[in-house]
């Protein structure tokens, strides 16, 4: 019965927990402190804390947590498959629409008009990155003594090795992580 409760639960928050992580955060609280009493408020602090250190999504890694609590291996496995399950379930389900209806030119007047603003949103998040790397929290400034010229020294040379050899990025950023960290230590 509880791994049937557990799974509910965290089916809802996967359900309902539209707009990333922090939005899931009020429903967690509300199903496993508030509902089942499965943690205190105290205990689902520490839950968010652990969760949003560790790699993954926030409603994911809270259920894992909690199902493991709860009923052991078993209950995290049934908690965190019924957190992830509707957005399967979803995409799924768009993925049959549209190779449905692809070939339809309303279908493909929608994606034309969606690519711009998904390009946009990428370069955004680039930008504030790249912002945040080279002149630090401060952001953008004409000062020429608040660029990290490491950074920027970085971000040339990783540029230049993948459009001249075209290695597997992760091998570039491993290679800066390793040289700017070498760079820093001496420094």
């Amino acid at each position: 019965m509880i791994l049937i409760k557990l799974f509910w639960s965290f089916f809802q928050i996967g359900m309902f927990s539209i707009g990333g992580g922090m939005a899931a955060i009020p429903l967690i609280q509300n199903q496993v402190v508030n509902l089942h009493n499965w943690l205190t408020l105290t205990e689902f602090t520490d839950l968010i804390t652990i969760a949003e250190m560790t790699p993954g999504p926030i409603a994911v890694n809270a259920a894992t947590f909690v199902g493991i609590r709860i009923a052991g291996i078993p209950g995290a496995i049934i908690a965190t498959v019924g957190c992830v399950l509707p957005s399967c379930i979803i995409v799924s389900l768009l993925a049959w629409v549209y190779f449905k209806f692809n070939e339809l030119t309303v279908v493909q007047g929608v994606l034309s008009c969606l690519r711009p603003a998904i390009v946009a949103l990428i370069a955004s998040a680039g930008l504030s990155i790249f912002t945040l790397a080279v002149w630090g929290e401060g952001g953008f400034s004409t000062n020429p003594q608040t660029i990290n010229f490491i950074s920027v020294l970085l971000f040339t040379a990783a540029i230049f090795i993948l459009r001249k050899w075209k290695p597997h990025p992760i091998y570039v950023m491993l290679g800066s992580g390793i040289i700017g960290g070498a760079i820093y230590l001496l420094i």
